[in-house]
């Protein structure tokens, strides 16, 4: 009977290996972008690869080689942690009894058991399974198999259909092995990456054994500290519950990734690896490296990685900028100083500060720091302290006198264009219709967008826009938005047109681009495979209105790539363009009001409703005098310093482009020049 069980077994599994899955309800969908990733990372490595990846929701999945059977090393120690855990719910092994360790029980390798303890310790069963997955503890895991009996994790493997997963032996004692000749080909232990991951998968949806004890198995393999297979390349925030194991010959490494929007289940076992050294950049580690990230970018576009890093309520053991903020804060509130040390760390000495405050303040006293504690609170104490944004924007901010008309018009740019707004003649130009980097003058037309469609629809400044990871993640010009944080459309427009928030401009674009995308979007090479709008990146779909808009406006000779101006090869326009661009803007009924706001001052909320000030300060030196009202600045290694501005002079308004001038405060010499030739000119013309 045990042999026909093990054979229909065997079938089941390759069944599961083709694809076909029994009674699952799970997809059979091929993970097509992984095809082409993952196969060349494999095949470039010099040893045996096997590995399945499945999406924990849909059941789309990655295979190689997935019913190979490979050398487990310490990976088998997550088989017998299931064994103890299943003989638990059944009453036949209490894991909290306790052990006494001996001499004779401690081997060598991994672990802190033998190395650090003195014989006659007791600890809990328990306690021996944390040890043996979070420090992979050798002697651990055999005070744990000694508990559970040797064949009890192969019998429970076979029994769960698993019969290549498969425990020879305890830890450097070869000669309690129960199977000699698998010990002699696969060592401490086997299995196959498909067993791994349908346990993985099992221990996933509790049904490997019973919910609370499937729980506190996931606890222990996110105790996991090995940070040189799976998680090394991942993002350092990504909660993984995972195993590894490694030999001379074989490394391998299995888990759960619980990334921002999809988990998955995976699997990579490697050996006969040519690469056997203990570096940190061993071969097969780094392969195991890549193909982890390759698989949580599949499951976890960027575009779709909008998650808070921080959320929710804190409490003791809470870490991380919010914390630094609460005990910054506290700090600065408490008369006398709280005296805390900002050090991320929410310990007790924050908890009893938060404590006091709450008693102080006429709150529930449960040293927990919720929305209501924030807003009692008030605005938290970043590292620059910024005035109430009521003064800032209150504030009158002198104006120099206007400039005289006399003067030669002397420019650095590389091209200019002076334009009439009134009519939009072409007063005088240089090289105005070469195509060139533009620069952040790119956010005119992100707030040209987001304008238009708010004077259709008002309600739309009021949304909340919330940062997201990518937008935090931009480099180059900020407006200082964390992840997590956010504000009103309204006042994110002045973090986009202000300091030139390249970060704000990624969120405007992930915010709006669904709605603003053209109907035809393959109509600009930027979305040529825009098939689903509903499933695909708002960013391109951001870009690729922005372009459709630009070919509206007639300007004939601009691309645009990104938001923000960031330097791509692809992303040009011209001063003729520009100028087109600006004397729209310059007509509409609300880009005017933040073209020419100098400063602004802004509250942003964060995760558990923390609120912060900002201060935003427009990048647009020209606005220092009278006569001038934006429009908008740029500057890369590429574009040189960029200048989109416009000006007023007795009842006449003129645009004035520059581009690649030769320094930050050149632009504006070249742009007063270049108004003062152009007002020269229109006057005489009078």
């Amino acid at each position: 009977g045990r042999f026909m069980l093990r054979n229909l077994l065997v079938v089941v599994n390759a069944f599961w290996g083709a694809g076909i899955f029994l009674s699952t309800g799970v997809s059979s969908v091929t993970a097509a972008d992984l095809k082409e990733t993952i196969p060349p990372l494999i095949e470039a490595h010099q040893g045996k690869v096997a590995v399945v990846i499945r999406h924990l929701g849909t059941g789309e999945q990655f295979v190689w080689r997935e019913n190979e059977v490979q050398p487990a090393a310490s990976l088998i120690k997550l088989p017998v942690m299931v064994a103890a855990y299943r003989m638990a719910d059944e009453s036949k092994l209490d894991l909290t009894k306790l052990i006494t360790l001996k001499d004779e029980d401690k081997v060598p390798g991994s672990g802190i058991l033998s190395g650090h303890f003195s014989a006659g310790l007791t600890l809990s069963l328990r306690d021996a399974v944390r040890l043996m997955i979070r420090y992979s503890d050798n002697t651990a895991t055999n005070l744990v198999v000694d508990q559970i009996g040797l064949p009890t994790t192969a019998d429970t493997m076979e029994s769960l259909g698993f019969p290549e997963t498969r425990l020879n032996s305890k830890v450097y004692r070869g000669d309690t092995s129960i199977a000699s000749e698998r010990s002699r080909i696969y060592g401490l232990g086997s299995t196959t990456a498909l067993e791994t991951v349908n346990l993985l998968e099992q221990l996933h949806k509790g049904t490997i054994a019973s919910p609370e004890s499937c729980a506190a198995m996931i606890e222990h393999l996110l105790a996991c500290d090995d940070k040189q297979m799976l998680v090394r390349e991942l993002p350092s925030d990504t909660k993984v519950a995972h195993k590894t194991g490694a030999v001379n010959e074989s490394r391998c490494s299995a888990g759960i990734v619980y990334g921002p929007e999809n988990s998955f289940a995976i699997c990579v076992l490697t050996t006969d690896n040519k690469d056997r050294s203990w570096k940190d950049d061993n071969a097969a580690q780094v392969l195991i490296g890549e193909i982890a990230r390759a698989a949580f970018d599949h499951f976890n576009p960027e575009w779709q990685r909008n998650t808070p890093p921080e959320s929710g309520d804190l409490k003791i053991g809470a870490i991380g900028t919010r914390v630094e903020l609460l005990q910054r804060t506290l700090n600065a509130r408490m008369i006398p100083s709280a005296g805390l040390g900002v050090d991320g760390d929410f310990g007790p000495a924050t908890e009893a500060v938060v404590r006091y405050f709450q008693e102080t303040h006429a709150l529930p006293v449960t040293g927990i720091v919720d929305a209501a504690f924030w807003d009692t609170l008030g605005p938290v104490v970043d590292e620059a302290i910024v005035a109430d944004p009521d003064v800032i924007n209150g504030e009158m901010l002198a104006k120099q006198p206007m400039e005289p008309l006399d003067g030669p018009p002397f420019v650095t740019s590389d091209a200019w264009i002076i334009v009439d707004a009134a009519d939009g003649r072409t007063v005088d130009a240089f090289e105005a219709e070469t195509p060139r980097d533009i620069a952040s003058t790119t956010k005119i037309m992100t707030a040209w967008l987001v304008l238009q469609l708010a004077e259709k629809e008002p309600s739309v400044l009021e949304e909340a826009l919330v940062m997201s990871s990518r937008g935090d993640e931009t480099i180059g010009s900020t407006a200082d938005l964390r992840a997590g944080e956010s504000v009103s459309v309204r006042e994110a427009l002045y973090g986009l047109l202000l300091p030139s928030g390249n970060d704000m401009s990624v969120a405007l674009a992930e915010h709006f681009g669904q709605r603003l995308a053209p109907a035809d979007a393959t109509a600009d090479a930027t979305a040529d495979a825009v098939t689903d709008a509903a499933e695909k990146d708002p960013l391109v779909l951001f870009v690729a209105a922005m372009n459709a808009e630009a070919n509206r406006l007639g300007m004939k000779k601009t691309h645009y790539c990104n938001p923000h101006g960031l330097t791509e090869p692809d992303h040009l326009s011209t001063v003729t363009d520009l100028a087109i661009l600006a004397r729209v803007a310059v007509s509409h009924s609300l880009f005017p009001i933040y073209m020419t706001t100098r400063q602004r001052g802004a509250v942003l909320t964060g995760p558990g409703g923390y609120k912060r000030n900002v201060l935003w300060k427009n990048t647009n030196e020209l606005l220092q005098t009278a006569g001038y009202n934006g429009l908008k600045t740029g500057t890369t290694d590429k574009a040189g310093a960029c200048l989109v501005s416009a000006g007023e002079r007795d009842g006449r308004c003129l645009i004035v482009v520059v581009l690649g001038s030769a320094a930050s405060e050149s632009r504006y010499t070249d742009s007063r020049n270049l108004y003062r030739w152009g007002w020269k000119q229109v006057f005489s013309e009078q």
